[in-house]
């Protein structure tokens, strides 16, 4: 039975055959056809370092229609990072490729090492401005809001503190 999932997808240092993020991110794209159907893809985007990275990320995301179930996706896109030279290290340092699931036709899952919705999703502008882009209708599960709910709840103005 196929699926849809929302893959998030971040770079920020080059890689050796694809040169800078943004163009690792569109081959890294072009590779999750591998997996399924690409049906959507966002623009690439430039956001800004987050945690011990140094570099500024490009961001981006994508709708795959995919067989695979989600831990056999999950396991399919690390390898994909590790295929793009992802190593592991430092807690939201530098990295080459970075894949997440976001959210599933199935709503929640939960199993050892894989938690969707993203459990952080919704608190991170760079996940939910590319998913907004393809993707503005579809819900979290959790909290039943559309992702531009989500992203504009996380946008708005705020009143100072007294």
């Amino acid at each position: 039975m196929s699926s849809t999932y929302l893959v998030a997808l971040g770079s920020n240092r080059r890689h050796h055959r694809y040169g800078p993020p943004q163009d690792v991110l569109c081959a890294a794209m072009e590779e999750c056809a591998s997996l399924g159907t690409v049906t959507a893809r966002s623009k690439v985007i430039a956001t800004a370092p987050m945690g011990a990275a140094c570099r500024r990320f490009a961001n981006a995301a994508l709708v795959l229609e995919s067989e695979l179930a989600p831990p056999s996706l999950l396991a399919a896109l690390k390898r994909m990072e590790r295929e793009f030279g992802r190593r592991r290290g430092q807690r939201w340092g530098d990295r080459v490729l970075d894949c997440d699931i976001i959210l599933w036709s199935g709503g929640e899952w939960r199993s050892a090492g894989l938690t969707i919705p993203h459990p952080a999703f919704a608190k991170r502008d760079f996940v939910l401005n590319p998913a907004v882009d393809i993707a503005p209708g579809w819900r979290d599960p959790r909290s039943g809001l559309t992702l531009i709910q989500a992203q504009a709840r996380l946008t708005r103005p705020r009143p100072l503190p007294r």
